[in-house]
């Protein structure tokens, strides 16, 4: 081997452990600028609604009362109202999601008909939050005003009902997509095995299929929750926005953490009242923590069955 050829591959040698490098610090300064952020994130809202913790103490996690002139700030009504509307609206869209993946994913991967379900897909996903509000607003609540005058209760039409089929449909495109994904990449060993075994179609979904992508429709279910737990402008139209306990769990009006920040952010008549929107914000934040960390948990015990 001549030196020049040694000269040059040394060269190459020395890029390659450059470039990686060079990789390697971008990557890990990516990682720590993103729980920096995190954390100036919880930060923030530490200090923000401190006050409001010195003023209320616990009160202001487990109380039920939410007046701003008396600066009385209880935030249990809002957490109900955020947990009722995101878990009713997983309910409702579970069949749907499942459904559509599982059409997608398993009959019509190509073709015509599976382009057009993409297709609408992408466009439920991304249409404003604000134009499914209108649109339940006038189209969703007078059905459902109809439906509680039917069943002897005061139609009122928004509430949390309304707000969780709103939330159900605007999550349905993340849970579809990723449960798509995973119904995708299930090999066709496992397929192939079940149906030489006089498996139907069925059988094999039920029985192959859906226990290998049970984590990734988990991980699906997260990614629609913590949509739901946000949502804004959509629940805040159709919600009724009632600062107390609901007390009908399906049909009252009520309020969410979101909803009661977008509704009285801009009119926050003193600083205790703006660090108590602040203190519902921080409470969001660590709700959809909270509850991330629990589906984790849930994906990692179920994925290693």
């Amino acid at each position: 081997m001549s030196k020049t050829t040694t000269q040059v591959q040394g060269g190459q040698m020395r890029s390659i452990r450059f470039n990686e490098g060079l990789f390697k610090w971008l990557m890990t300064n990516s990682a720590v600028l993103l729980i920096l952020l995190l954390g100036g994130i919880l930060i923030t809202l530490l200090i923000g609604s401190w006050p409001v913790m010195k003023h209320s103490g616990f009160g202001f996690l487990y109380g039920s009362n939410w007046d701003a002139n008396a600066e009385k700030f209880g935030s249990l009504p809002f957490l109900v109202g955020t947990v009722l509307t995101a878990f009713m609206a997983l309910i409702i869209s579970f069949p749907f999601s499942i459904s559509l993946a599982l059409l997608l994913g398993e009959f019509y991967k190509k073709g015509i008909i599976a382009d057009i379900f993409k297709n609408i897909i992408e466009l439920m996903a991304g249409v404003p939050s604000v134009i499914y509000g209108f649109g339940a607003l006038y189209f969703l609540t007078p059905r459902i005003a109809s439906l509680e005058s039917s069943l002897g209760m005061p139609a009122y039409g928004v509430g949390i009902l309304s707000a969780a089929i709103v939330l159900a449909i605007m999550v349905v495109p993340y849970w579809t997509s990723v449960a798509r994904e995973v119904i995708t990449l299930t090999p066709n060993d496992i397929r192939e095995a079940a149906y030489s075994l006089g498996a139907t179609r069925f059988e094999v979904i039920r029985y192959t299929i859906l226990p290998y992508t049970r984590a990734g429709i988990i991980a699906g279910m997260l990614l629609s929750l913590g949509r739901a737990l946000g949502e804004t402008m959509a629940v805040t139209m159709v919600i009724g926005n009632a600062n107390e306990l609901p007390k009908n769990i399906i049909f009252s009006p009520s309020n969410t953490l979101a909803s009661v920040i977008a509704n009285g952010f801009t009119e926050a008549g003193s600083s205790l009242h703006l660090s108590a929107l602040i203190g519902e914000g921080l409470i969001l934040f660590l709700l959809s923590t909270v509850l991330n960390i629990l589906g984790k948990q849930i994906i990692k015990r179920m994925g290693a069955k």
